[in-house]
């Protein structure tokens, strides 16, 4: 039996914003979509540098904030788990045309909801496409690092991070 829930969300991006929840947290994914992390190992994990303020416990599981990797108005590179930025500032994203209107904090925003059920047919197969191309990354550290060195493309390794690749594995 599918979930019907209806989440309202209000900050200082989104005034009023409802979507509904169609399927069970963390299941029913697109065959196509097997993220290693969930939002919030992620969160534990460390990403963003701290900094990612539309994702809150006001929307999302309170225990996803446990540490409150993701509560800072500054980035600190430092709260990354390998301590390095692998991010591009919002408006490159927005630049790049990388944003959907329903998730102005991007891919990350459009996961955590996905997670939590809901489902956009059109975007989830555009953010899916999105989220396989980083495979390239993965990649690219199997054949230039050896297996398991945390210190070899830290950069790469935190940017598949935020995008659900458990680099710590490669």
């Amino acid at each position: 039996m599918t979930i019907q829930k209806i989440v309202v969300v209000n900050n200082f991006l989104q005034k009023n914003y409802r979507y509904q929840l169609t399927e069970p947290v963390g299941e029913h994914f697109d065959p196509l979509f097997t993220p290693e992390l969930t939002p919030h190992l992620m969160i534990d994990l460390g990403i963003f540098g701290g900094k990612y303020e539309t994702v809150n416990s006001a929307e999302f599981p309170k225990e996803w904030f446990s540490k409150n990797n993701l509560n800072s108005h500054i980035k600190d590179p430092g709260k990354n788990f390998y301590r390095v930025n692998a991010s591009q500032p919002l408006v490159v994203w927005q630049e790049k045309g990388w944003i959907y209107h329903e998730d102005p904090q991007g891919w990350f925003l459009w996961y955590c909801r996905y997670f939590m059920g809901r489902r956009i047919p059109h975007e989830d197969t555009r953010q899916i496409r999105r989220w396989r191309a980083m495979r390239r990354h993965v990649a690219q550290i199997e054949k230039n690092c050896i297996r398991r060195d945390q210190l070899c493309r830290r950069k790469q390794r935190q940017a598949l991070l935020h995008w659900g690749y458990d680099s710590r594995k490669l």
